[in-house]
């Protein structure tokens, strides 16, 4: 009997990359000898390097049309049993069914952000309930025969240098992990409240904080350890994969709802996590134990990257708001 074979695309963004392996460590314990490969932006590969159970990493820009079709063409000759689309536009959808699997599995309209990209798919089971993004993503998977999968996070995390520069800096109290940056200024809560954070909890509980920063926030990670009295400094320069691992050292990861949040949440860190113009329900941490701030109720720009009003939602959390909630996790 022919091996299945499975083609996962969800190509970013890194948030949504890290709510797709439990689906992908799905596939793999229920069909132990399938084929499992995974279409991702370049720029998120590194991601999947550290997902045990994958065997292809299949990175395509889809800003170059002549290395999109050559990919295309290679994965045809694959003969693929399934291609699963986690990302639910019209873009994942054509290239799913582009791929010429047995079946292109994708949402049903109602849960589509492109309600186009239903066009192309063979099945379209429905999450029912499932109000987590990756609880919807597993539901996706029953027309395989898997029903309520386990969510799990199976990577292999190596200690990386910045690791080794951060627990220097911070001592055997170990450290809390702020990260004030997002993609939409929308999620942003102010620096300087963080850094007031960071002194609170350092007075409260002995505690220094590292904050994160990508590409282009650096300046955003001064300004933080600025308005600090000398309890927050800057991560070093850091890659993906020393986010993973600085992350898993934590004693406690702060944040908005962004990449750094979730991968905190997908290597066991204790969460508080901060909401604004997105619903936690959705996109939260998914650990009982976290806590959670929103103001998505009151919120009247839902999902968009800036705010249409003087002062965004997520500026209604206060400092005192987040010092009790982190107090409460740390407990």
């Amino acid at each position: 009997m022919t091996a299945h074979r499975f083609l996962i695309v969800r190509l970013g963004s890194l948030g949504d990359v890290v709510h797709g392996i439990p689906a992908a460590a799905a596939l793999r314990a229920h069909f132990p000898d399938a084929r499992i490969d995974w279409l991702v932006d370049p720029r998120y590969v590194e991601v999947l390097d550290l997902l045990r159970g994958l065997d292809g990493r299949i990175p395509l820009d889809t800003r170059r049309p002549a290395r999109t079709l050559a990919t295309i063409r290679d994965l045809r000759q694959v003969r693929y049993s399934a291609a699963i689309d986690l990302q639910g536009l019209i873009k994942s959808a054509v290239l799913a069914r582009a791929v010429g699997a047995d079946r292109t599995i994708g949402f049903p309209r109602g849960h589509l952000r492109e309600r186009a990209a239903g066009t192309f798919y063979t099945h379209t089971p429905d999450p029912g309930t499932a109000m987590h993004v990756v609880r919807k993503n597993l539901a996706l998977l029953s027309p395989l025969g898997l029903r309520q999968p386990a969510v799990s996070f199976p990577l292999d995390i190596p200690r990386t240098r910045a690791v080794d520069d951060v627990e220097a800096r911070t001592g055997a109290r170990g450290y809390v992990l702020l990260n004030p940056g997002a993609a939409w200024p929308n999620k942003r809560w102010p620096p300087e409240r963080f850094g007031a954070l960071a002194a609170a909890l350092r007075d409260g509980r002995g505690i220094n904080s590292v904050v994160l920063w990508g590409p282009g926030e650096e300046p955003l990670a001064g300004l933080v350890a600025a308005s600090s009295r000398g309890a927050a400094a800057a991560a070093p320069p850091t890659r993906i994969t020393d986010v993973f691992a600085i992350a898993r050292g934590a004693r406690l990861m702060i944040s908005g709802d962004t990449g750094p949040l979730h991968i905190a949440a997908a290597v066991g860190t204790p969460v508080v996590a901060l909401f604004g113009p997105t619903w936690p329900e959705r996109n939260g941490p998914w650990e009982p134990a976290d806590e959670v701030l929103s103001r998505a109720e009151e919120c009247s720009c839902h999902y968009r990257r800036e705010c249409r009003l003087r002062q965004p939602c997520i500026k209604g959390i206060t400092v005192h708001d987040v010092v009790v909630a982190a107090e409460k996790r740390l407990g």
